[in-house]
């Protein structure tokens, strides 16, 4: 018969032997693939040049992973939509601010408290967006909410314009009503459920416009 110490023990064991599983499964899930990079994007991204931070990036995938309480599909979603566009570049620079922007990402979801933040991505016909939106609402006391968004473009612009902001502050009595602080644009969010609707009625706001889905 086993002791309460035994059983203590093997618990311990069961669930060391999870994680390391866990995380075997996720380096090899998310670490980038360059045993055999067949186009020109994956032979510059998986270049000496860039060893240093393919390394770093999985590591803090993992810890991201493990530490932080962000949505595990947002982590997995946006990592994808990541490297899609990371792909898109043309140039070293290019690759090396990715590779640095997506660090800061999982560094931002690692060390942050995301138990008060509702993570939407925007979605057009069941698939995530072919020009992803990344909205963030965050509620910041009882009664103030705070909206951040990011719309991103082409990662071969300067950095300055490869994403457009989002930032609005409101209360949750007048979260339908929305007015973005970056661009001076009125919007209608309505809430329903896991799915969030955005609208515009001024012409050079509409990037943010459209359906999302809520990660929880």
């Amino acid at each position: 018969m086993l002791v309460n110490t035994d059983i203590n023990l093997i618990k311990t064991l069961s669930t060391l032997f999870s994680i390391g599983c866990l995380c075997s499964t996720m380096t090899y899930a998310q670490e980038i693939d360059c045993s055999r990079p067949n186009t020109s994007s994956m032979k510059n991204i998986c270049a000496e040049s860039f060893l240093e931070f393919r390394k770093k990036l999985s590591n803090d995938y993992i810890t991201a992973f493990l530490v932080s309480d962000a949505p595990v599909h947002l982590l997995e979603d946006t990592h994808t939509l990541w490297f899609k566009r990371l792909q898109q570049c043309k140039n070293s620079d290019c690759y090396k601010q990715q590779f640095e922007l997506r660090i800061e990402d999982l560094n931002f979801y690692t060390s942050l408290n995301q138990s008060l933040t509702n993570h939407y991505l925007k979605f057009e016909n069941g698939r995530i967006a072919s020009q992803p939106v990344h909205l963030q609402v965050h509620q910041l006391t009882k009664d103030k909410i705070k909206i951040e968004g990011i719309a991103y473009r082409n990662p071969n612009n300067k950095l300055e314009t490869q994403t457009i902001p989002f930032l609005a502050y409101t209360t949750t009595e007048k979260k339908d009503e929305i007015i973005d602080n970056e661009h001076d644009c009125k919007y209608q969010f309505n809430f329903n459920k896991a799915i969030l609707s955005v609208k515009t009625k001024q012409k050079g706001c509409e990037r943010f416009v459209g359906v999302y889905r809520l990660y929880d």
